[in-house]
């Protein structure tokens, strides 16, 4: 039991670091969430800091979910039948801790490089096809954000054609991030419904760009 609760706290605490934010906070002297849409993602920390920063942003996010599992299967390594109850725990705990940081009174990001993080390091052919599900919908529609809440919602389908023997808990636990993902986007989801989402590489509109952390503009972006 002692395990259990170091090695999830550990991946909390991993998954809560807020590195768009420090990342523009220490390296530009601002803060991200007063910038675009207000979020700590790469893609805000990007049209924040640059390239470079969003960048940096995305490895430093997938690093630590991927730290997460890989500590937790350190303690626990796989069963017969997959990952362990541990492993598969701390990946969503670690997902969980991107989404509601303790550090930012628990409004974070939306957890998409985190969850790569830790399907990377959990099931790696999965996430590497989910990657190829959100490269494909980029290319053809430049929805970000589709490109996201698609490659989210395959991971679990992914897992049961990838995956062998099938595993009922790894099922669950990463039918949860995706579920998590995907949720967070709901605003994304009304705005593609509706046709005005943003592509990648359009100009935002001036109302987003003065948009705060704390401002209820239903324009907020990934």
């Amino acid at each position: 039991m002692t395990a259990w609760l170091l090695t999830l706290a550990t991946a909390y605490l991993l998954g809560s670091i807020p590195f768009g934010y420090l990342l523009v906070r220490f390296l530009r002297q601002e803060d991200v969430r007063a910038v675009g849409s207000g979020n700590i993602g790469a893609t805000n920390v990007a049209r924040a800091g640059g390239t470079t920063l969003g960048l940096l942003t995305l490895l430093c996010d997938v690093l630590k979910g991927y730290l997460s599992v890989f500590i937790a299967i350190r303690v626990a390594p796989p069963v017969a039948h997959g990952p362990s109850a541990l492993a598969i725990t701390a990946a969503v705990t670690a997902v969980i801790g991107h989404i509601f940081p303790i550090w930012l009174r628990f409004r974070g990001g939306k957890g998409v490089a985190t969850a790569l993080g830790v399907f990377l390091s959990l099931v790696p052919m999965v996430a590497l096809a989910s990657f190829g599900v959100f490269a494909v919908i980029v290319l053809l529609t430049r929805y970000v954000s589709l490109g996201s809440i698609l490659a989210a919602a395959s991971i679990p389908l992914l897992a049961f054609l990838l995956q062998h023997p099938h595993s009922p808990a790894l099922f669950l636990g990463l039918s949860i991030i995706a579920l998590l993902t995907i949720v967070k986007h709901h605003a994304n989801i009304v705005r593609l419904l509706h046709g005005t989402e943003n592509r990648l590489g359009s100009k935002k509109s001036p109302q987003l760009a003065a948009t705060g952390p704390d401002s209820p503009d239903p324009k907020a972006n990934a």
